[in-house]
């Protein structure tokens, strides 16, 4: 490796680095203020919330890693042509190949890490992203016991909670319990707290009463309690076992699955794709980079053809991945059609290496010399 394409190199890796950092905060500061309800309302900590989006990082590096490269690439050969480096890189004889061959080194790396991510990381890191949201969801009952509304816990049971302490003590307890069609009932206490053990969630409730009405004679009977338990984890509506999306499941699952072993056959072209999404996603990165160096080191290089050629780029960016999401959802529909997807991947390297075949010539003046390029 010369010194030449270790400066391209290094400004690519340090780009990369750079261009992935900032789109994963984009990205990840945006999925939080999903969950920032979680904390102000629902008692969710920090540390848990920090874990929950971190879980999903992995999700954002196989969306982010294709259009991260394509953007470096991008904007470091765009500079290089503005400074006129890749004018003097060319008259010392480099050829398209080893102008390009930076590239090449840091989309294999780039292919490699996405290869990672998307058959060990993701699966892993979904699975128990959607694990926890499952645990907040139905067992941590101090999350959806939200102070100063109705709670729904349940079809047939909703919870009011005036305030919460900052000692988690609740005040101002009314319960609604229509499980009973013939006798619904209404209970109402000063105050309570959360109770966990064994697994279960009770809510214990001091100096209360208890209304219940007997439709069949229309009488109200009133209890009178010093403490007085509900039992939440009974009362909820939680399914027996937790459905695992396609994302969650590993490349060999995906890729064995019969329509049988799904509980909705109807999801069956969906996780077919989602296995091939896989194998065939990191092989975009590798055809963007691609695409974006050969547009910009082939034909005259200056100025003025720079901004149109990074513009034809970025179209055929935008192209491509439309075509996929195209793609994939008729494949999801009609299997028989996934194969296809394996040539679509394959097209923007093709068409890369085709533009990059073309070398740019050397203007002639009138008497027929070679002339230089002239700056624009």
């Amino acid at each position: 490796m010369n010194s030449l394409t270790r400066y391209i190199l290094r400004q690519l890796a340090v780009g990369m680095v750079l261009a992935s950092i900032a789109l994963t905060g984009v990205m990840w500061l945006s999925q939080s203020l999903k969950f920032i309800d979680m904390i102000v309302n629902r008692g969710l900590s920090l540390g848990t919330l920090f874990y929950l989006t971190l879980l999903l990082l992995p999700n954002f590096l196989s969306i982010i890693l294709p259009i991260a490269l394509f953007a470096v690439v991008s904007f470091v050969y765009g500079k290089l042509i503005t400074d006129r480096e890749l004018v003097v890189m060319r008259s010392a004889g480099m050829s398209q190949l080893a102008l390009a061959k930076p590239v090449f080194l840091l989309a294999g790396v780039v292919v490699v890490f996405a290869y990672a991510v998307n058959i060990y990381l993701l699966p892993d890191s979904y699975e128990k992203f959607r694990k926890l949201k499952w645990d907040i969801s139905y067992h941590y009952s101090h999350i959806f016991l939200q102070e100063g509304a109705f709670n729904v816990v349940s079809d047939d049971v909703t919870v009011y909670i005036r305030e919460r302490s900052a000692d988690r003590q609740l005040r101002g307890i009314l319960v609604h319990d229509e499980r009973d069609d013939e006798k619904p009932s209404t209970i109402m206490a000063s105050r309570g707290a959360l109770v966990q053990s064994d697994g279960k969630v009770r809510v214990v409730m001091f100096d209360g009463n208890r209304q219940e009405v007997d439709k069949a004679t229309n009488k109200l009977s009133i209890l009178y309690f010093d403490r007085y338990t509900l039992d939440l984890q009974n009362v909820r509506n939680e399914p027996s076992v937790r459905y695992r999306e396609a994302r969650e499941r590993d490349l060999r699952e995906l890729l064995s699955l019969e329509e049988g072993d799904l509980d909705n056959p109807n999801d069956y072209g969906k996780f077919v794709v989602e296995g091939h999404k896989r194998l065939t996603g990191p092989v975009y990165a590798f055809g963007y980079a691609i695409i974006a160096v050969a547009l910009l080191i082939s034909g005259t290089i200056s100025r003025r053809s720079q901004n149109r050629r990074i513009v034809i780029a970025v179209a055929f960016f935008i192209l491509v991945q439309a075509s996929t999401m195209g793609l994939e959802n008729v494949c999801a529909k009609k299997s028989e059609l996934v194969p296809l997807l394996y040539p679509h991947a394959l097209l923007p390297i093709v068409v890369g290496f085709l533009v990059m075949l073309h070398r740019p010539r050397r203007r002639k003046s009138a008497l027929g010399a070679p002339m230089r390029a002239r700056p624009a």
